[in-house]
């Protein structure tokens, strides 16, 4: 393989990987629990929680060890949930694609 052929598959993987990445980003979780919903991004990040008013009352009682452990549990839920769905889509786009030709598959 010459130079030019190593540069060209190196062009490829980066054009696949940028659109793994694309189609990463794409992808949102949600867990509910005890009336707190968390949605979580394929990046890994946090992009909404939302805290039903019956759980801000339980807050307000000063039930907030409960309120901390049910916010955690949920949190956690959601990165488990995104992490499995995002490792399902990325082995299913690097199959469809074709990427894993590329790696010698």
């Amino acid at each position: 393989m010459g130079i030019f052929d190593q540069v060209k598959q190196a062009m490829q993987m980066r054009s696949q990987a940028k659109r793994l990445q694309a189609e990463i980003e794409k992808i949102q979780c949600e867990y509910s629990n005890g009336g707190i919903t968390v949605t979580a991004r394929g990046d890994f990040t946090i992009s909404s929680i939302k805290i039903a008013p019956e759980t801000w009352s339980e807050v307000a009682s000063g039930k907030t060890e409960r309120f901390e452990t049910m916010l955690f549990n949920v949190v956690n839920g959601a990165l488990k949930s995104v992490k499995k769905t995002t490792q399902e889509q990325m082995a299913k786009l690097m199959q469809d694609g074709g990427m894993s030709g590329l790696f010698g598959k």
